[in-house]
């Protein structure tokens, strides 16, 4: 009753959310394919056709790699247990958060052998996990509503996002990790294309009572005037790190032999971690505002010849 409650005020505050929800239980009853079900998607966030023998824009493209672009190698960047060998392999041990230890299940988890702040992380999706501040108030009895639905959630399923497709669910532990200049730790996204990074989203106060703010850079460290659908221009002052040329050439490198590809660091006291490998962000369904750039990014991304 909980979720279905949590569903229904998601959906109220997004109305298409609704036809959202209506294409996951008809695709569960008739098992739709994935060139179709994306079609559907895309009209049902876009209102207009997907284009997918000729696409342009940024989102269109994110479709047609979702189909198109297949290699085993992704399967293991997006994992976020596997994708620390990669970064490992490519850049360095040192970029990488530590693991405190992996479960399939959240009852094999000995919260004993943990420290008293950590956080814990489902490896096979996004946004699925539970911080603990301190580990005498934190309930382990209990598994975490963001856990629990995160352990049932299948990512591709709902949005054919294929390196996903057939992930082992399991639960990841890793230290909590702290800003000293600021209570909530920020997040540094780059948009690559082609191995190149482009643009650079820096996230701050996720977690604070105001909401989170985004501020986007090029690579030459000016402000640009982007942002994604239904988020407002930021016009907080934001520092870009000292060691954002270390940043860009990580991203370069994790980023090669892809088409596109978003690489998102953490920058703890001058040291940085990799956050993630992200191929679709927002699933592809969240353009960019001015309108042109979603033009423009879809052109950084070259879609091989047939």
């Amino acid at each position: 009753m909980k979720e279905i409650k949590r569903l229904f005020i998601k959906a109220i505050k997004q109305p298409h959310l609704l036809l959202v929800y209506l294409l996951f239980y008809i695709d569960d009853i008739f098992k739709l394919n994935d060139k179709f079900y994306l079609k559907i998607m895309y009209f049902i966030y876009f209102r207009k056709r997907l284009d997918l023998k000729n696409p342009k824009t940024f989102c269109e493209k994110l479709q047609w790699i979702k189909l198109y672009d297949r290699k085993e190698i992704y399967h293991t960047m997006v994992d976020k247990y596997e994708m620390k060998k990669f970064v490992s392999d490519r850049i360095g041990s040192e970029y990488v958060i530590p693991v405190l230890g992996v479960w399939d299940r959240f009852e094999d988890i000995d919260f004993n052998t943990l420290p008293d702040k950590f956080i814990l992380k489902c490896t096979h999706d996004n946004g699925s996990y539970t911080i603990c501040k301190d580990k005498k108030t934190f309930d382990t009895s209990v598994i975490p509503p963001r856990i629990a639905r995160g352990m049932k959630k299948n990512q591709f399923k709902y949005s054919r996002e294929w390196p996903y497709k057939g992930l082992k669910r399991r639960i990841i532990a890793e230290p909590l990790l702290k800003d000293s200049q600021s209570d909530y730790l920020t997040d540094y996204k780059f948009f690559c294309f082609m191995g190149q990074p482009e643009y650079l989203w820096i996230i701050t106060d996720r977690g604070s009572k105001e909401g989170i703010n985004e501020t986007c850079f090029d690579m030459q460290g000016n402000r640009a005037p982007i942002v994604q659908k239904g988020y407002l221009p930021d016009n907080k002052p934001v520092d870009l790190p000292k060691n954002l040329t270390k940043m860009i050439e990580f991203a370069r490198i994790l980023s090669r032999d892809t088409l596109h590809l978003r690489v998102d660091f953490y920058n703890v006291a001058g040291q940085i971690y990799v956050g993630e490998l992200t191929f679709f962000d927002g699933g592809g369904y969240y353009p960019f505002e001015p309108e042109e750039y979603n033009m423009i990014m879809g052109d950084w991304i070259k879609i091989p010849k047939s």
